[in-house]
């Protein structure tokens, strides 16, 4: 159910936001920002700790299509084309920017053996942060980081790039499609995606931050499904009230992102098995009882509407001290343990920093932006 109390990190821009879905999003952002953490031990994603922590991004895309189907599906009439991809632009980039150029001040402090930072010109790094902040990716080996990333200065900007791919999708050609063809779209993709998944090389669908073949496929196959799949969810989905959903859903989201690796590397069908699992049932149902639900006390709606607003921030800002956690636990030697005062201070400094992004730069920006590109009658 809809709440009157709406997060400023919310897709849709004129309606009443489903605030618990708001909050979901918020704790998978967190959850992430512990899966990135534990990438300092990990040596593949065989031992990777939140092993799952991944998903989420399945699970941002789904969210994703289902609010924007519930914003914009019926305004078609009176918006253009290029209206939308304003209101897109003007909620998701500057975002994008301000990650980048944390990225590119946070660069030189984080050498390791892994990266050699100092072998990188000036020039070179603001090449790269102008590339980042204008979502153009680079090639394994022509990117400053040496570790093969579409954006080397702020890793997650990759799923942004398909995020922005299933907007354009959407817009020029999936809204047209009647439910039946969605759901037989939804089909395809699901069964090239789980194909990818049990099938494929890894065994799992952690994929699309590295423009190659195998892995631009994989980021496509979920931009494709989880986007479609949560399209179709909107344009079919009959509210039934469910006691205590966003609570049900922070719970799930939690356990099923933080389940070991499966199958080990003998069986990666395993986990390809429950990759699949998650993101063809597991997270639309999420959605659906997170939708379906509505918060009846004022703590709940508070926590709902904070974790809202920091989710984008928090996922958009938290990585180039990830990579600054990563070097120091590489070059001292240090258990996690030993680095837990670090990995706390990690934790709450990129919340405090998503949230001192979203107020002192996110919200006016957008607020400029909006004032001056969007005309006043769509608002």
């Amino acid at each position: 159910m809809t709440e009157k109390q709406v997060s400023s990190a919310a897709f849709a821009d004129s309606k009443p936001h489903y605030n618990i879905l708001d909050g979901l999003r918020g704790v998978a952002a967190l959850v992430v920002v512990c899966f990135h953490l534990f990438e300092a031990y990990a040596t593949s994603h065989l031992d990777q700790q939140i092993n799952h922590g991944y998903l989420a991004v399945d699970f941002f895309f789904i969210l994703s299509g289902f609010v924007i189907g519930y914003a914009y599906d019926d305004r078609w009439k009176r918006m253009s084309t290029k209206d939308f991809f304003k209101r897109r632009i003007i909620r998701l980039h500057p975002m994008v920017v301000i990650g980048a150029v944390i990225g590119a001040i946070m660069f030189y402090f984080q050498g390791c053996s892994v990266w050699d930072v100092s072998q990188i010109s000036v020039w070179a790094l603001l090449i790269a942060m102008v590339l980042n902040a204008f979502l153009i990716p680079v090639t394994p080996g022509m990117e400053v980081r040496g570790v093969g990333e579409m954006f080397p200065l702020n890793g997650p900007s990759w799923s942004l790039l398909f995020e922005y791919i299933g907007n354009i999708l959407y817009a020029l050609f999936i809204r047209k499609f009647s439910t039946k063809a969605l759901a037989v779209l939804v089909v395809l993709a699901g069964c090239g995606l789980a194909t990818f998944a049990i099938f494929g090389p890894y065994g799992d669908i952690c994929v699309g931050y590295s423009l190659t073949g195998q892995e631009f496929t994989g980021g496509f196959l979920r931009i494709l499904f989880s986007f479609s799949a949560g399209l179709l969810l909107s344009r079919i989905f009959k509210p039934k009230y469910i006691k205590g959903a966003f609570w049900i859903c922070t719970v799930s989201i939690i356990i099923f992102l933080s389940v070991p690796r499966l199958g080990g590397a003998d069986n990666l069908w395993m986990n390809g098995l429950y990759d699949t699992l998650c993101f063809a049932v597991i997270f639309p149902l999420l959605v659906y009882v997170g939708a379906c639900g509505k918060t009846t006390d004022k703590y709940t709606t508070k926590i709902c509407k904070f974790l809202g607003d920091i989710s984008y921030p928090l996922y958009m800002v938290h990585y180039p001290f990830i990579y600054l956690y990563y070097a120091w636990v590489k070059n001292e030697n240090l258990t996690f343990v030993e680095s837990l005062p670090g990995a706390a201070a990690l934790v709450l400094g990129s919340v405090a920093l998503a949230y001192l992004c979203l107020k002192l730069y996110d919200e006016p920006v957008r607020k400029y932006l909006a004032d001056k590109f969007l005309r006043r009658k769509d608002e």
